[in-house]
């Protein structure tokens, strides 16, 4: 399965490197500067791409920037994704915590089509448009009546967790096991300060 996000119970990060600045598509929305270690990443910092990123995929903000809080659980440093990269290829990157498959599919006929996965550690504005249009790729898959006990941006956090054929079983009725919905909890616990961070 492909996911958006990696995760809680991934071996820790290996130890912190200095950061890299961080570098804008021409096309993005002016970006906070880089922190200066990964402890002080807020992903509030980032509400105005979010709230553009999010408008302009036709996606919930409030969704968009939850999702930021959830993946934020690992040093969001260039160097240390890069570092962590290189020991586990199939890791994600980015503050979205995007793996290559989902960001490859979701980038296709998008106007950052000609940007690559590797850029996302550094472009965090990148990162949070691929993951609005990913969001929206996810939605465009929802039934129009889900029957299961989940609201629409469950799911889509769901899928961004756990693939589209998993949140397709959860739109059925399926139960989440243990990981995915330890995801939809932190997502509960992040929903009102996300809220207040894209008002």
């Amino acid at each position: 399965m492909i996911r958006g996000g990696d995760h809680p119970g991934a071996p820790a990060a290996p130890p912190s490197a200095p950061s890299v600045s961080s570098s804008s598509a021409a096309s993005a929305p002016s970006s906070p500067p880089a922190p200066s270690s990964p402890r002080d990443y807020d992903p509030a910092d980032y509400a105005k791409p979010v709230r553009e990123y999010a408008a302009q995929a036709g996606v919930n903000p409030q969704l968009v920037m939850a999702i930021l809080y959830n993946e934020s659980y690992k040093p969001h440093d260039p160097d240390l994704e890069r570092a962590w990269q290189r020991s586990k290829p199939d890791a994600s990157f980015g503050i979205a915590n995007m793996h290559r498959a989902a960001f490859d599919d979701t980038k296709k006929g998008r106007d950052f089509a000609s940007r690559r996965w590797e850029e996302l550690p550094d472009d965090r504005n990148l990162a949070v448009q691929a993951e609005s249009w990913h969001l929206r790729d996810l939605a465009d898959q929802l039934p129009a009546k889900p029957t299961g006990p989940y609201t629409r941006d469950e799911l889509l956090a769901l899928g961004y967790n756990t693939g589209s054929s998993n949140m397709l079983a959860f739109a059925r009725g399926a139960r989440p096991g243990s990981q995915a919905q330890s995801y939809l909890d932190r997502l509960h616990d992040n929903w009102q300060k996300s809220a207040d961070a894209v008002k």
